[in-house]
């Protein structure tokens, strides 16, 4: 039978070690996962942008009603034209967390598919840009700026 002479188990440097190693894996994966989760905000602003205008062309064509998308730096609103009192009223208004908007203009939406009041809209925060346009044809297009597109669309 073997004896041991002194106990078993770890010592204070090996736990130290190991302790030091976990501290600093957490911190890098940490950073990553910050760095994903304002990425993973801009996505979902942008995709909720991009869907409220669709939902607002569908609307105009379906329904046969003036329909337009108002922006503020936070918020994204649908508005229905009422022909009776010849105002627009609010359908419905949707808040971005974490993601500001930039547009140009306020779209609208005619029951025929086209666009008046043609607008660039640009989505972003710390994890980047989208940029939405308008054809007056009704095509919406979503695209990502990036470094690379930024020094295409500068030559």
């Amino acid at each position: 039978m073997f004896t041991f002479s002194r106990l078993s188990g770890f010592t204070l440097i090996e736990l130290s070690i190991v302790i030091f190693l976990l501290t600093v894996m957490l911190f890098l994966l940490s950073s990553s996962i910050f760095f994903t989760s304002s990425k993973h905000y801009l996505n979902k602003a942008a995709y909720e942008v991009y869907a409220r205008m669709n939902q607002a062309r569908y609307k105009a064509i379906f329904e046969g009603t003036k329909t337009r998308v108002v922006f503020s730096p936070h918020t994204c609103s649908t508005e229905i034209f009422d022909q009776h009192n010849n105002e627009w009223k609010l359908l419905q208004r949707f808040h971005l967390e974490h993601a500001t908007i930039e547009a140009n203009n306020s779209p609208v939406f005619h029951p025929l598919g086209i666009v008046s009041n043609l607008a660039s809209i640009y989505v972003r925060n710390e994890g980047g840009v989208y940029k939405i346009t308008l054809a007056i044809s009704g095509r919406i297009k979503l695209v990502e700026i990036t470094e690379n597109s930024k020094l295409n669309t500068k030559s």
